[in-house]
């Protein structure tokens, strides 16, 4: 975002109300940049324009709200908000897959789950106590969203989830790639929005592989299975590249860690032999099937293969990375700090880190001034205006 992008958004509609920002353990490295984001811009808006000095709610020296989630030594948690909140716009920003965070039960340090996070947020709301004008849910990983629809006598966990924070009075849900958007049927009249970072994926990978050939014939765009097909075809469609498909065969006759065992990946599609390769999907769990895929495509004589995911989770450690990197199997894995990365992983030569703090400062500031945020989720003129100007 340009500061001409931001100084529209405060000309015309002065914020609905003073902006709040709570950071649930685990996601306040992020939000920390978030907040520096949004005070940079406001602080250079209003010098340049400093009759909008007096705009109630405008500035700040901190848009972070000061919180914790506490433990007592059972488990049992708990959630204080040291400020006032009544009558603020308020953010609740929640990583759900940070598995880094603990506590400390019976003597026992514990690893949050997903469930505890989920728990933390459901505490936040209940603190705030209906005191706010507005609460908004930013959970960029989805809490249960691959759990999102029923077979046989299955919980439905994520519609559940939903629903509860409808309940609890949450205005606004915002989550990046969701495995499965049409959960959201499960609150149709409470705002569920799923954003994509396909603009900042392609930006980081133009600007870190600068020999890279985006055109027909020198590169392509490759499925990992028919669930990631439409997010390909949109990556193909706007470089320009074609696109090709693995399917992956399945025993259905068991079931290993939650899910049906790959038996094999069949590949659909066009000659790969000497392009480069970007494969995408919406997130990277243990990695072994896409690496199954990148080995298939090296067997095809593909030049350089490139992943690029939304969450890169790497729920079963990075050697198997490590290991296709130096064996020139993968070229790069990019993957956003929607959620939390290892140190180690950051420390990779083979990874890129996209960042994504300041897409959402510029949706929470369009969100407090009562903006549309329709252009958000269609970035295509964007990225069509980035690659026209770095390919001329």
């Amino acid at each position: 975002m340009n500061s001409t992008d931001w100084e529209k958004i405060y000309f015309d509609n002065p914020p609905v109300a003073p902006l709040g920002i709570i950071a649930l353990p685990g996601s306040q490295t992020i939000a920390a940049a978030i907040n520096r984001r949004l005070i940079e811009q406001r602080r250079k808006f209003v010098e340049n324009n400093p009759e909008h000095a007096a705009v109630h709610g405008l500035l700040r020296d901190s848009f972070i709200i000061s919180s914790d989630c506490p433990r007592f030594e059972t488990g049992e948690g708990k959630a204080v908000i040291r400020e006032t909140v009544r009558g603020y716009d308020v953010y609740i920003i929640a990583d759900v897959g940070n598995y880094h965070c603990t506590f400390t039960m019976y003597g026992m340090e514990c690893p949050m789950s997903p469930d505890d996070h989920f728990q933390d947020i459901k505490r936040v709301i209940s603190a705030i106590g209906g005191r706010a004008r507005r609460i908004t849910v930013i959970m960029p990983l989805l809490y249960e969203g691959r759990q999102h629809r029923r077979q046989s006598r299955e919980s439905l966990d994520c519609a559940v989830a939903l629903q509860e924070l409808e309940r609890l009075g949450v205005d606004n849900i915002f989550t990046f790639d969701a495995h499965d958007p049409r959960v959201q049927n499960a609150i149709p009249l409470t705002g569920f929005n799923n954003l994509l970072p396909t603009y900042q994926i392609i930006r980081s990978i133009v600007e870190n592989e600068r020999d890279l050939e985006i055109a027909r014939g020198k590169m392509l765009v490759v499925s990992p299975d028919e669930g990631a097909m439409g997010r390909s075809i949109y990556y193909a469609s706007i470089l320009g590249l074609d696109v090709s498909l693995f399917y992956k065969r399945r025993d259905y006759t068991r079931i290993v860690n939650g899910k049906n065992p790959i038996i094999q990946h069949e590949y659909l599609g066009e000659n790969v032999e000497g392009k480069d390769v970007l494969i995408v999907d919406d997130l990277l769990s243990s990695g072994e099937s896409t690496l199954d895929i990148a080995k298939e495509l090296k067997r095809r004589k593909a030049k350089r293969i490139y992943i690029a995911v939304t969450f890169a989770l790497f729920v079963e450690g990075i050697e198997k990375f490590r290991q296709a990197y130096q064996d020139g199997v993968i070229h790069r894995v990019y993957g956003t700090n929607l959620t939390y990365q290892r140190e180690e992983v950051l420390n990779e030569p083979w990874y890129v880190s996209v960042d994504m703090s300041e897409f959402i400062a510029y949706l929470i500031d369009l969100l407090n001034h009562d903006r549309s945020i329709s252009a958000l989720f269609d970035p295509s003129t964007k990225i069509g205006q980035f690659l026209k100007k770095y390919q001329g």
